[in-house]
């Protein structure tokens, strides 16, 4: 079975150690391919340290965005340092991640609105699918997407928007963006025993708008729990989804692995 990894931060501290021990036991594991996501201070070099590991690895891209929790350091400098980086790399295939945090609140809420709106907008001028977060803000998140990416946007000619990653919302959150052309991943918090929402979500996501991550070093996968998490555990994840759905796990590995490749129009290097 091959798997892919929609998101990760392998390029995160907790990974200087041994990052190429986890990468090969990612590949070991049988995950063909990773979405490693930079965040940090948009005018430090945390992201040009993303950059750099999606460069060295084969088949490890990258995505650069200003996380909400970062949204009050937003601004020209910053944003123009991202372009920069992305014209850097082919190996930089996504903008995000982006959105809003409602939970935390590290940056003010109408900060992170103004700069998640500000994002979407530039990526669309990149061409770049954006990566969502979102977390207690399900309802103006939905809005949002909608009226960058509604009814007067159907024809462009702009790739699919983007994906909702780690889909934490209700089953309607998940049709509403679905509609807007949004893959949903899941992460390693469907397998948690109170996950019972985000099992209800995953049920109505047909097979062809999945995807599924470890948010790593975050979000450990039973039975793992409390352990570092990292992309090789990726196959926890699906295997426990595939049992959600009641198919193979090598055909929700398929089916996965399909949608990252044809979203991003990628080829696996052998």
């Amino acid at each position: 079975m091959i798997f892919v990894d929609s998101h990760c931060h392998i390029d995160g501290e907790q990974f200087d150690a041994d990052r190429d021990e986890v990468v090969q036991r990612a590949k070991d594991a049988g995950v063909a391919a990773m979405l490693n996501i930079g965040t940090g201070d948009p005018h430090g070099e945390d992201f040009r340290k993303a950059v750099e590991v999606a460069d060295k690895y084969e088949n490890v891209y990258t995505a650069l965005g200003v996380h909400p929790h970062d949204a009050k350091l937003y601004d020209d400098k910053a944003e123009n340092h991202l372009i920069e980086l992305v014209k850097s790399s082919e190996k930089v295939i996504a903008w995000g991640e982006i959105g809003l945090d409602f939970y935390y609140d590290h940056s003010p809420r109408e900060a992170q609105i103004d700069v998640f709106r500000r994002q979407i907008r530039t990526a669309k001028k990149l061409e770049l699918p954006i990566i969502i977060h979102s977390r207690d803000a399900d309802e103006d998140t939905v809005a949002i997407l909608t009226e960058e990416f509604g009814a007067t946007d159907a024809d462009r000619s702009v790739r699919v928007p983007g994906i909702m990653h780690c889909f934490g919302g209700t089953p309607q959150m998940a049709e509403a963006l679905m509609k807007l052309g949004f893959l949903i991943s899941f992460a390693g918090n469907v397998t948690f025993k109170k996950a019972e929402n985000l099992r209800n979500a995953a049920k109505i996501v047909p097979l062809d708008k999945l995807l599924i991550e470890t948010d790593c070093p975050f979000l450990t996968p039973e039975p793992f729990r409390g352990k570092r998490n990292e992309p090789s555990m990726v196959v926890h994840t699906a295997r426990f989804l595939a049992g959600v759905y009641g198919i193979p796990p090598e055909h929700l590995a398929a089916a996965t692995t399909t949608n990252f490749l044809r979203f991003f129009n990628l080829d696996l290097n052998p």
